[in-house]
């Protein structure tokens, strides 16, 4: 009497592989569609995103929780689209008005408002924070930052006009911009974009 064959182990891993995207993949195609409204582009990160999970599957660490790690990698996959959308360089962002022209335009960076209810809702957010976290900061660090940053000037001009020194100005923008910067990053991740 001949012994029962020995399972393939790599039978098995592929028909866990199969099942695992079976299980998941309904869910994680919602999640995709509830974030992107274009429904080709959702179908797109849905498979990029299965494909790497093919790809990690197959190294030799496993995943630990694999329903969290496909939902982080998708996430990062709708960052990542919505990211090169608004990759322009400012330049090419500053839009001139009839009243100034010239004028930097802060809000082109921000979400758009035709990108959905999400993005509307983001944009204001991050608007009112900006606000708040520009008000938060000392009179001198506010004034070069704008100045700067939304007015375009250069430090050689704003130290000439105040009589501060280039390097004075340059570290008054520096905390300006961490604080900014720790203050939106705290709104951003609560917005979960």
């Amino acid at each position: 009497m001949e012994p029962p064959p020995t399972p393939d182990p790599m039978l098995e891993r592929d028909s866990d592989l199969t099942a695992t995207i079976l299980r998941e993949r309904s869910k994680l195609g919602h999640f995709i569609r509830r974030r992107v409204r274009d429904p080709s582009e959702a179908e797109d990160i849905l498979q990029d995103v299965l494909h790497e999970f093919v790809q990690a599957y197959r190294l030799p660490a496993p995943i630990e929780q694999v329903s969290a790690w496909l939902f982080r990698v998708a996430r990062n996959r709708i960052i990542d689209v919505f990211r090169k959308k608004r990759e322009l360089p400012l330049a090419e962002d500053a839009v001139e008005s009839d009243d100034d022209p010239g004028e930097y335009r802060l809000d082109l960076a921000l979400p758009s408002y035709d990108a959905g209810p999400e993005a509307v809702y983001a944009r204001s957010v991050l608007l009112d924070a900006l606000q708040a976290a520009l008000d938060e900061l000392p009179a001198n660090q506010r004034e070069v930052f704008i100045a700067h940053e939304l007015e375009g000037r250069s430090f050689k001009e704003l130290a000439a006009e105040s009589g501060v020194s280039v390097n004075t100005l340059l570290a008054r923008k520096r905390y300006a911009v961490l604080h900014l910067r720790a203050s939106l990053q705290t709104v951003y991740d609560e917005l979960d974009i």
